[in-house]
C-alpha cells in the first residue's frame, strides 16, 4: 500500500474533510475497498487510512488472542447493529412464527428435517460426497452407514441432536472433546485422534489451498490454555465486558477454527459449538436453521471472512458481519420452507376435506410426502426417526394407512416397508367420495 502523506496540514484536511466516517459506511476489507473509486481529492490509500482511524475508534477488545498474544477486536458499525437486532428479534421467539414449529405435536418433524440438512451440508463442506437423498434415506431409515462419507454425516446428525440436549450446560474442554469425538468417530486415519487436541509430538495441521498455506494454527503445547480461555469466554467468565450474545457465538465459531486444535473435524466442531452458544443464550429458533447450507453455497466467501480478519489486524468484524448475513438468510429460508410445507399440507388437507379427523398429523405428513414422491419408501424405523415416536405408534400409523389402501406393504429382508399406492391422488378422491356418499345416505 502506498505511503500516506506526512504533511501535517494535509493530514488534518484528510481527517476533517473525508466523507468516510466509519459507522454508517460499508465495512469493506482492503481488497474490496481498493477497487472502488476514491473520494474526490484523495487517493485510495489516504481514504483507507482515514477510514481505519474511524474504525479504530469503534473497535472493542476481546479476551481472545492470536498466536503472538495480540487480542482480537470487533466493531459494531450500523450494518452489524441492524444484523444483531434482526437476529435477536427473529431467532429468540419475539416474532410470530408458524404453529407448525411452535406446536409440540408437529415441531419434531421440522426439527429432524433441519438437523438432517445441517448434518449433510456441514459434512459436505469438509469433503463428504454422498448425495443429500441417500444421506436422508440413511438417517430416516436407521440403516448403518456404508462409507466414510455416510459415517461423517450420521456422526454430525447425532452430534447436532446432542447439542440440543447440552444447551443448558456450561462449555468445558471436556464438552468440546465430546462433540469432536462424536463428529469424527470411525472417520479418522488415526482413531486415537478422535476427541483430543493435537499433541506437541504431532505435526500441526494447517489450513491449505493447494500448495499455499492460508493459516498456521498456534503451537500444540498452547492448546490446553487456549481451549480453557475459549470456554471462559463462551461462559461469560472473562473480564465482565458486555459482548452481544450472537457476537459471542460467532466469535466462538471463529476461534475454534483459528486454533484448529484437532487433526480433522475442526470446521464441523466449530459450527456445532456455534449452535450450542446460540441455544445456550436462548436463540431457540437456531435449532431449526441450517447455516452450513448457506456456507456451502459460497465456500470461498466463508474462507475469505476468516482471512480478512487475520489480514486486517485481527479485526473480527468481517467474520461477524458475514455470519450475521448467513444467519439472517437461514432464517428467511426457514420461513420459505415452512410456507411451502404448509401450502403442501393444505393441498393434501383439501383433498382430504371430505374425511375430517380420519388422519393424525403424522399420517398427513406421510401422505403429503407421498403425493410428491411416488418412489418413496417408509419403514417403522424411518417413521419413528422422522416424528420422534415409539415403535408401536409408528407401526400403527403405517398399518392404518395400508388398511385404507393408501400405502402398499412389501417385505425388505426380515422387515417390512411401505410405498405409496399407485395413483394415490385418485385413491384419496375415491375415499372422499365414498365417505361423502355414506354420510349423505345417513341423512
Amino acid at each position: 500500500m502506498a505511503r500516506v502523506t506526512a504533511d501535517p496540514q494535509r493530514f488534518v484536511n484528510l481527517v476533517t474533510s473525508s466523507p468516510l466516517r466509519g459507522p454508517a459506511d460499508r465495512y469493506l476489507p482492503w481488497d474490496e475497498f481498493r477497487r472502488r473509486p476514491a473520494p474526490e481529492g484523495f487517493t485510495r490509500e489516504e481514504s483507507w487510512f482515514v477510514l481505519r482511524l474511524a474504525r479504530n475508534s469503534m473497535r472493542r477488545t476481546l479476551p481472545l488472542v492470536d498466536t503472538n498474544g495480540k487480542p482480537f477486536t470487533y466493531a459494531l458499525p450500523d450494518e452489524a447493529l441492524r444484523g444483531i437486532e434482526a437476529v435477536n428479534r427473529d431467532a429468540s421467539g419475539q416474532i410470530a412464527i408458524t404453529e407448525q414449529v411452535t406446536n409440540p405435536a408437529t415441531r419434531d418433524r421440522y426439527l429432524v428435517s433441519s438437523l438432517i440438512e445441517e448434518a449433510i451440508t456441514s459434512s459436505q463442506l469438509e469433503g463428504a460426497a454422498t448425495t443429500r437423498q441417500v444421506a436422508k434415506d440413511m438417517i430416516r431409515s436407521g440403516r448403518p452407514p456404508q462409507t466414510r462419507d455416510e459415517r461423517m454425516i450420521l456422526n454430525n446428525y447425532r452430534a447436532m441432536r446432542r447439542i440440543g440436549e447440552l444447551r443448558r450446560e456450561r462449555l468445558s474442554p471436556e464438552l468440546i472433546y465430546e462433540i469432536h469425538r462424536m463428529v469424527t468417530e470411525d472417520t479418522l486415519d488415526d482413531p486415537t485422534a478422535s476427541g483430543r487436541c493435537q499433541s506437541p509430538e504431532e505435526e500441526r495441521v494447517g489450513v491449505w489451498d493447494g500448495d499455499q498455506l492460508l493459516h498456521e494454527p498456534p503451537p500444540a503445547h498452547t492448546l490446553p490454555e487456549r481451549i480453557q480461555r475459549l470456554c471462559d469466554f463462551a461462559n461469560d467468565e472473562t473480564d465482565g465486558q458486555y459482548v452481544p450474545p450472537v457476537v459471542r457465538a460467532i466469535a466462538l465459531h471463529f476461534m475454534l477454527g483459528y486454533d484448529h486444535p484437532f487433526q480433522d473435524g475442526n470446521g464441523r466442531t466449530a459450527r456445532a459449538l456455534f449452535y450450542w452458544a446460540m441455544l445456550n443464550r436462548g436463540y431457540w429458533l437456531t435449532e431449526f436453521l441450517s447455516i452450513s447450507r448457506i456456507l456451502k453455497a459460497a465456500p470461498a466467501q466463508y474462507a475469505r471472512s476468516f482471512l480478512h480478519t487475520e489480514q486486517d489486524d485481527n479485526d473480527l468484524t468481517y467474520f461477524v458481519l458475514y455470519q450475521l448475513r448467513v444467519i439472517q438468510r437461514a432464517i428467511r429460508e426457514l420461513h420459505n420452507y415452512l410456507d411451502r410445507k404448509i401450502r403442501d399440507l393444505q393441498e393434501v388437507r383439501r383433498n382430504l376435506a371430505g374425511m375430517p379427523g380420519e388422519f393424525n398429523h403424522r399420517q398427513l405428513a406421510v401422505l403429503q410426502h407421498a403425493m410428491g414422491n411416488v418412489d418413496a419408501e417408509y419403514t417403522v424405523q424411518s417413521h419413528m426417526n422422522s416424528h420422534g415416536v415409539v415403535h408401536e405408534t409408528a407401526r400403527k400409523d403405517l398399518l392404518e394407512l395400508e388398511a385404507r389402501g393408501l400405502l402398499v406393504r412389501h417385505r425388505v429382508g426380515k422387515a417390512y416397508a411401505w410405498v405409496p399406492a399407485r395413483d394415490l391422488a385418485s385413491v384419496l378422491r375415491q375415499r372422499r367420495s365414498k365417505r361423502s356418499t355414506s354420510q349423505g345416505g345417513k341423512h
